[in-house]
């Protein structure tokens, strides 16, 4: 497995807010307008569950496989070309300051690796920075 993490974020609120909204994806439809359309589409999202269509691998289902009450959430790929997965990690620093980190487990075979690490790099970070904006 490759493991890529995204930039450790920091968040000004509480753990227990953040794993709250984070735990149930439902509460991340807003979202889908802060991702270029042009990359990522067709958004779906339901309480432990998102899917959507990268351009050009296809529709990804995310499905939430653990939850650890405001710690940590994981997610497992149901429909990916490859095995995925991916952690959302929270650890609060202080009454309301949250660190958050993302890291996805991919299994990549050495020739797709070259071709999708740093668009996948870039992806993690990108999603990383859109829920450290999120108001929880």
């Amino acid at each position: 497995m490759t493991e890529f993490t995204s930039d450790i974020k920091t968040i000004p609120y509480s753990q227990e807010n953040i794993y709250k909204v984070l735990s149930d994806l439902s509460n991340l439809e807003h979202l889908k307008d802060k991702i270029p359309q042009d990359q990522v589409s067709d958004f779906y999202f339901d309480s432990d569950s998102c899917s959507f269509s990268v351009h050009p691998i296809g529709k990804i289902k995310f499905s939430v496989v653990d939850r650890e009450p405001f710690q940590t959430i994981k997610f497992a790929a149901d429909q990916a070309p490859v095995d995925v997965f991916l952690w959302i990690q929270l650890k609060e620093t202080g009454a309301s300051e949250t660190k958050m980190k993302l890291t996805v487990k991919a299994q990549l075979n050495p020739f797709l690796k070259p071709m999708i690490a740093k668009p996948l790099q870039n992806g993690i970070n990108r999603i990383a920075d859109i829920l450290a904006n999120v108001s929880y």
